[in-house]
C-alpha cells in the first residue's frame, strides 16, 4: 500500500543547465508530523552526507524561508526551480506498507544529492503552514542525521524527535561550552561571556573543521559522521 511518495523532475547531472520541477506527490500529514514529512525527512538524511559540509547553512536557510512562505530568489544553491517538467528527468521516492511493515523504495540513480534535497525541502511548499512547519522540523532532523540510513527504524524515530540522533559525551553534559571550546579547536575558555568567540569566529572554525574530518578531503571515512556531529553541536552550544 502507496503511504507517501514525492516525485523530483530535475535536469540530468551532465547537462549545462541546472534545474528542478516538481511532480506528482502525496504527502499526507495527520497526524503530525505524517508519514509524508518523514518521507521528506528520509530522502534529506539518504543524501544530506554526500553534498559538501560548506553548503549546509544554505540548505538550512532555505527551509525556514519555505516554512515561512516567503519568496525564495532564484536560482538558488546552484539550480533554477521552475513549473516545466519538458526535458527533465525524474526521481521518485516512496513510503509504502507491506503487511505491517513500512518500506522506503528510492529510484534517485540519475539525481544529484542537492537535486534530491532541494527537491524535497521545495515540496514542502505544496502544504499548509501548520504542516509546512513541521514538515520543515523533520527535514533539519533529516539534515542532523549521522547514523546508517539502513537503520530505519532509529532513522524514522530520530525523524520524529524520539532519538536525537547525537549522544552528547559526559564532558560536554557538565560543562558544554568548555567541551565545544575543544571540539572546535579553541585555545583556552572563558567562563567570562564577553570571552567567547563572536558567532562569525565560531562559523569560521566550524568550516574550517569540516573540511579537516569531511571524507571529500582526506578525513577519515568511518569516524567522519560522528566528528561531523560533534563539530555541528559543538557550534550549536556556542552560538545560543
Amino acid at each position: 500500500m502507496l503511504l507517501a511518495e514525492l516525485q523530483i523532475f530535475h535536469s540530468r547531472p551532465i547537462a549545462p543547465t541546472r534545474r528542478l520541477a516538481m511532480g506528482p506527490c502525496l504527502l499526507p500529514t495527520d497526524p503530525a508530523p505524517g508519514v509524508g514529512a518523514v518521507l521528506l525527512g528520509v530522502v534529506v538524511a539518504r543524501h544530506m552526507r554526500s553534498i559538501d559540509p560548506n553548503l549546509w547553512d544554505d540548505f538550512t536557510r532555505l527551509s525556514f524561508e519555505i516554512e515561512r512562505g516567503t519568496k525564495v530568489a532564484q536560482p538558488r544553491l546552484r539550480f533554477r526551480w521552475q513549473d516545466d517538467r519538458i526535458g527533465l528527468t525524474r526521481s521518485q521516492h516512496q513510503l509504502v506498507r507491506v503487511r505491517d511493515d513500512l518500506n522506503f523504495i528510492h529510484d534517485d540513480e540519475n539525481g544529484t544529492p542537492i537535486q534530491q534535497v532541494l527537491g524535497a525541502l521545495y515540496s514542502a511548499r505544496l502544504l499548509k503552514l501548520e504542516e509546512r512547519r513541521a514538515a520543515m522540523d523533520v527535514c533539519r532532523r533529516g539534515m542532523r542525521w549521522i547514523g546508517d540510513e539502513a537503520d530505519i527504524d532509529r532513522l524514522v524515530a530520530h525523524l520524529c524527535g524520539s532519538d536525537t540522533g547525537f549522544a552528547m559525551p559526559a564532558a560536554a553534559s557538565t560543562n558544554p561550552v568548555a567541551w565545544a571550546f575543544e571540539i572546535l579547536g579553541f585555545d583556552t575558555f572563558q567562563s567570562d561571556d564577553d570571552r567567547r568567540p563572536r558567532g562569525p569566529d565560531v562559523q569560521r572554525r566550524f568550516r574550517a573543521m569540516l573540511l579537516k574530518v569531511h571524507p571529500d578531503h582526506g578525513g577519515d571515512s568511518d569516524e567522519a559522521a560522528s566528528r561531523i556531529a560533534e563539530l555541528t553541536e559543538a557550534r550549536r552550544i556556542l552560538l545560543l
